[in-house]
């Protein structure tokens, strides 16, 4: 809210260098917030991904959870005015990769009910797949031919 008083103030000003700078910040954090949404929604993905792949079975829960925060990520991504995409296909990757840290945390307290270190885990599952799995289906789905 501080940011857009201030290019207010500098708007009126007619301080249009000073108030192209707090336009960009404003853009910036706007971009970062919409990143760490997907990010959360990310790590909701892989880890569902994780004990699908780790107790080799699924649930209609774990399926739903996959398809919902699927459809929060690319609604999320997706810009409303240019129709394009806040980020592409690698950095969408980046995110991913990002998350799968805090993704096989919490997998390791939940796949057989938390009898594996994460360590243990790591050997069970391929974090590789888990992060293609994951970006095929966010991006199949996001760009349907």
């Amino acid at each position: 809210m501080e940011e857009i008083l201030e290019l207010r103030q500098l708007l009126l000003q007619g301080d249009l260098q000073g108030a192209l700078v707090v336009a960009e910040e404003l853009v910036e954090m706007s971009k970062k917030d919409i990143i760490n949404n997907i990010y959360s929604f990310a790590v909701i993905l892989l880890l569902h991904l994780i004990k699908q792949r780790a107790e080799n079975r699924t649930t209609r829960s774990w399926d739903l959870s996959i398809r919902n925060s699927v459809r929060d990520i690319q609604r999320l991504n997706k810009r409303l005015k240019t129709k394009g995409f806040y980020l592409n296909s690698a950095e969408l990757e980046e995110t991913l990769e990002e998350a799968y840290e805090t993704a096989i945390d919490r997998a390791a307290l939940e796949v057989f009910e938390g009898i594996y270190e994460v360590r243990q885990l790591q050997t069970m599952v391929k974090k590789t797949e888990i992060i293609d799995q994951a970006l095929a289906l966010i991006i199949v789905t996001e760009n349907p031919q």
